[in-house]
């Protein structure tokens, strides 16, 4: 028995090492999804509108929300996300950090609110003029839906959505956010 203890705790924490070493330093893409190619992250930066997303923690009870990216000196990406909690009825922001994972010109983006945990953050459609964008997260869980504007035109929408079911995202769970604020 004291064998089996010598050799599965030192086991078991090599193993969490390795997967909390994973969520720390990788920006992952959802299988079947392709960041977009020749990606202008200058054209990127400034203020979105959040049109849809899932519901998950950070942003629950979420309306009104906007995220600003603008370029710090060392070259990476401030994001500025805010939003109001219309059940708490009060504003919130959060403040992160988004690295390129290759180059600026693949937007295969991590991103990190909370140090040292990354998740992935990847623009997978755009449309020419940078004012709609479809962004996946490391998994099935995360996707959202941004515009430059508080609306999104309807052939865009659908563009967005038909690409999202064939990667294998439930769009019929999306949240579609107000914006009344």
């Amino acid at each position: 028995m004291k064998n089996l203890h010598k050799i599965a705790i030192p086991v078991s924490l090599g193993i969490l090492g390795l997967v909390i070493f994973n969520s720390c330093s990788s920006g992952g893409i959802t299988k079947g999804a392709t960041a977009v190619t020749n990606f202008n992250a200058e054209k990127y930066l400034g203020r979105w509108y959040e049109i849809a997303r899932f519901d998950y923690r950070f942003e629950k009870n979420m309306d009104n929300v906007t995220a600003t990216y603008t370029q710090n000196p060392d070259g990476t990406i401030r994001v500025d996300n805010k939003g109001y909690d219309y059940v708490k009825k009060e504003w919130k922001e959060s403040i992160g950090e988004a690295r390129f994972v290759k180059d600026k010109t693949e937007a295969k983006l991590k991103v990190s609110f909370f140090k040292p945990i990354w998740a992935g953050y990847n623009v997978i459609d755009i449309d020419e003029d940078y004012q709609y964008a479809l962004v996946a997260g490391s998994s099935l869980k995360y996707l959202w839906i941004l515009s430059r504007t508080n609306t999104i035109p309807e052939s865009i929408k659908q563009r967005f959505l038909e690409k999202a079911k064939k990667i294998g995202y439930s769009t019929d769970e999306l949240i579609w956010v107000k914006h009344d604020k």
